[in-house]
C-alpha cells in the first residue's frame, strides 16, 4: 500500500564478479551483474521482475535474500520482516531419503526444525509420493523431486516471499497447481517478488513490473505499460 513505510528499500546497488576464465577470484577485472539499482518494495505488494535470461534478475532475487552483499549501494528491510528466497528442492541431498530432505531443505529455507517437524505430515501429503517418501532422493524422478521441492517451500513460512520462476516448473497439471497454491498465499496479503517470464503469469498476479536489463532497471510502472516496452525491445522497435 502506497504511503506506508516500505518492506524493502534499494539505493544505487551494485553488485561485480571477477572477470575471466572460472571467475578467477583474484582477478582485478569485474563483470557488473547489477549497476545503480533503486528501488522500494511496499507492505502487501506482488513486484514482477522480468528481463531476458542473463539481465540479473536471479541475482538481484539472491541480494533481497541476504545471500550475496552488494558491492555498492545499500539494501534495508522492515524490521522483524523474514525474507525467504523460495527455490525448489533447496540442499537436496542423493542419498537422503524424502523425509529427511524435506527436514533439509525446510530448514535451510529459514524454518527450525521444531517448526519443520510440526509441518512434516502436510508437506508429505501435498508432495503425495506415497511410499517414495522414505526412499533415498537418488531413486525419484525429476518431478518427484519438484513436488517435494514444492511442497517444502510452500509450507515454509515468511513474511516476504522472493519467487525465481517456482511456478513454472514440472508438467502441467503440476504446474497448475503449485500456481494455484501459491497465488492463494500470495492474496493472503503477503509481500513477494516473483521472477518470470510468462506474461500470463505477471500480468495475472503483479500490478507492478521492474524490467532489468543488463544489470540495470530499465523501466519500472504499470505492468501493461513495462510489458509493452519489454516485447517491443525483443522486436528491435523504440517504445
Amino acid at each position: 500500500m502506497k504511503g506506508s513505510n516500505p518492506v524493502i528499500t534499494l539505493s544505487h546497488v551494485g553488485l561485480a564478479y571477477p572477470k575471466g576464465r572460472g571467475g578467477r577470484p583474484f582477478s582485478k577485472e569485474r563483470f557488473w551483474a547489477l549497476t545503480d539499482v533503486t528501488f522500494q518494495v511496499e507492505p502487501g505488494e506482488v513486484l514482477g521482475i522480468i528481463g531476458r535470461n542473463g539481465a540479473g534478475k536471479s541475482t538481484l532475487l539472491k541480494l533481497l535474500a541476504g545471500i550475496t552483499r552488494p558491492d555498492l549501494g545499500t539494501i534495508s528491510f522492515c524490521k522483524q520482516s523474514r525474507t525467504t528466497l523460495l527455490s525448489l528442492q533447496a540442499g537436496f541431498e542423493p542419498h537422503l531419503t524424502g523425509r529427511e530432505n524435506a527436514m533439509l531443505s525446510g530448514m535451510l529455507l529459514g524454518m527450525r526444525r521444531k517448526e519443520v517437524i510440526a509441518k512434516l505430515d502436510q508437506i508429505i501429503e501435498l508432495a503425495d509420493l506415497g511410499d517414495f517418501i522414505d526412499q533415498p532422493l537418488r531413486t525419484f524422478s525429476s518431478g518427484m523431486r519438484a513436488r517435494l521441492g514444492f511442497a517444502t517451500a510452500y509450507y515454509t513460512e515468511t513474511d516476504i516471499m522472493l519467487l525465481d520462476e517456482i511456478l513454472s516448473v514440472g508438467d502441467v497439471k503440476f504446474a497448475q497447481m503449485t500456481r494455484e497454491r501459491m497465488t492463494e498465499r500470495i492474496h493472503s496479503g503477503k509481500t513477494a517478488v516473483l521472477v518470470s517470464h510468462s506474461e500470463e503469469l505477471v500480468k495475472s498476479l503483479c500490478p507492478r513490473l521492474i524490467w532489468i536489463d543488463g544489470g540495470r532497471v530499465r523501466d519500472d510502472g504499470p505492468t501493461d505499460d513495462v510489458w509493452r516496452k519489454y516485447r517491443q525491445s525483443f522486436a528491435g522497435t523504440n517504445p
